[in-house]
């Protein structure tokens, strides 16, 4: 795996469908699966909540103690831009059970496949979950993102999380469908 950028603020902006956008604190750690970092983080001593890699997690989850750390709620996933969510849809089936959060990772801001992932986790797969934008996540994503199904976003450290909430009342007209709602429609 090539170098991954996974630092982010210590709060995000969460937008959950038909609420109002607000700041949270970041409970979730998200891990780059690299071997270098000595395994899994520590979750009794450290970070309470982990997001692992999807590819990671393919490999791993069958272990007693994998399964019991999802369960409580300490372990969901991410996705890289070139994971193949439809090719494991049975994994994505059974997470849907355990994985209290999904993460896509956005490489750079210019590669947009994780908006992809994002409508397909919940279109496809009938996630009801909680998906959030992680990497490098810009103020100038976040419409679109929240329109696809995202409603967390782990911005970028040097954006400004005042400034990404009040990138959602700039629209009060929409043309196209989404996650979220129907479109507007005018009347005569």
């Amino acid at each position: 795996m090539s170098q991954i950028n996974l630092t982010s603020h210590p709060e995000i902006l969460r937008f959950p469908k038909g609420g109002k956008p607000v700041l949270a604190p970041n409970e979730w750690q998200v891990w780059s699966g690299s071997k270098d970092e000595g395994g899994l983080p520590d979750l009794d001593h450290g970070a309470r909540k982990v997001l692992v890699p999807f590819t990671w997690w393919i490999a791993h989850h069958h272990e007693a103690d994998i399964q019991s750390k999802a369960k409580a709620g300490q372990i969901g996933v991410w996705f890289a831009t070139d994971d193949d969510i439809l090719k494991h849809a049975d994994a994505i089936e059974a997470g849907k059970k355990v994985w209290p959060l999904v993460a896509a990772h956005f490489p750079i801001f210019r590669d947009g496949r994780s908006f992809s992932t994002a409508a397909l986790l919940r279109d496809r797969f009938q996630w009801q979950g909680e998906i959030r934008a992680i990497g490098d996540v810009l103020i100038d994503q976040l419409f679109q993102g929240a329109r696809v199904g995202f409603d967390s976003f782990a911005l970028r450290h040097d954006q400004d999380l005042h400034v990404a909430l009040q990138q959602f009342d700039l629209y009060t007209f929409t043309t196209q469908n989404s996650w979220r709602d129907k479109r507007a429609t005018l009347s005569a």
